[in-house]
């Protein structure tokens, strides 16, 4: 029996008609869902992962905002710009694309951007709720994998997975991710001895290393389900099974070109749901149990903090920012 092909384009499409609906109906009752998104440099990739986010942005009707900071950027002039979009009731969502420059540090800034906010799931109490199995922000990547993978129909109780990458964007939730279904998890990484060993016991192999070719056919046992979940979905996992033998595995992603097209389009999708989801909760209130929680710490760190559920900024008087929103929340 051939391969399942986990077509990526297809359920994004389908995902992408049900969320215009919900926005559609959110904008009846007055909210316009509202992203931002932060680009600093002009390196190339993160051009286009910017632009498509923009362009899916408006097929579904969220408001995009686009914020293109130059090369020389300085950390103060990142955070005070997070924090005034943390004060922007408009701005629902916030994404800073990564890689940022080297002389930017990018898990200060990523720790400026107000939680409920976090439509990438990188802000520390995010990933702390992730890790403890609370329901919160998860990271986009692995959220469309982990999606593509239950779409197999594939009962994942029990299961063997096997993660190749060990990063905080993608390998670490995807490995947490399947946890939380209950399978059996390996993480693997550049470093690990014999890695073939490890992945060949894979019923589920999920590849986050953007080298390509890194996994090999005869690396993957018969039967699998194999994702690419690689920044740029360049890894050729899936190409090099389906080019091989279409009946070797049981389910893996669609391939356009050289790129493995499943995951990354899952990953947009995912974005587009995320800002959404946080226009609704930002006017309803609901946001995972942590907003309060989050300001009754700030007030204690001597920031003069609204006491209204549904205020997002916050300030200390001798650290705010251009619209007195916090430029800094470390000490």
């Amino acid at each position: 029996m051939a391969a399942q092909i986990l077509d990526g384009k297809a359920i994004s499409a389908e995902l992408r008609g049900a969320i215009a609906q919900r926005v559609a109906r959110l904008r009846e009752k007055g909210v316009t869902p509202g992203l931002a998104v932060i680009l600093v440099g002009a390196d190339p990739a993160s051009q286009i992962y910017v632009r498509n986010k923009s362009v899916g942005c408006d097929q579904v009707g969220i408001h995009s905002v686009t914020i293109n900071l130059p090369e020389t950027t300085t950390q103060d002039e990142l955070e005070k710009l997070i924090a005034r979009l943390n004060a922007d009731d408009t701005i629902h969502g916030i994404l800073v694309q990564l890689p940022l420059p080297k002389h930017l540090d990018e898990a200060a800034a990523l720790a400026v951007i107000a939680p409920e906010k976090d439509v990438d799931g990188f802000h520390l109490l995010n990933a702390g709720r992730m890790m403890s199995g609370q329901p919160g922000v998860v990271a986009c990547t692995p959220k469309g994998a982990m999606e593509m993978i239950r779409r197999t129909g594939i009962d994942l109780d029990g299961k063997e997975a096997v993660v190749v990458g060990r990063s905080n964007i993608v390998g670490k939730p995807m490995a947490m991710l399947l946890l939380q279904a209950n399978c059996t998890v390996t993480i693997c990484h550049s470093h690990t001895v014999n890695l073939a060993q490890h992945t060949r016991n894979a019923d589920i192999l999920v590849a986050a290393v953007g080298k390509p070719g890194f996994i090999t056919k005869s690396m993957v046992k018969p039967g699998a389900v194999v994702a690419d979940a690689a920044a740029g979905g360049n890894s050729r996992v899936a190409k090099l099974n389906i080019a091989a033998k279409p009946a070797h595995l049981a389910a893996c992603e669609r391939i356009d070109g050289n790129n493995a097209v499943g995951t990354h389009k899952l990953a947009h999708a995912a974005y587009r749901l995320r800002a959404f989801n946080a226009g609704r909760a930002q006017n309803t209130g609901a946001h995972h149990g942590y907003g309060r929680k989050r300001r009754e710490i700030l007030r204690k760190r001597g920031f003069q903090v609204p006491r209204d559920d549904n205020s997002v900024g916050c300030k200390r008087p001798d650290r705010v920012g251009s619209h007195g929103a916090v430029a800094q929340t470390g000490d």
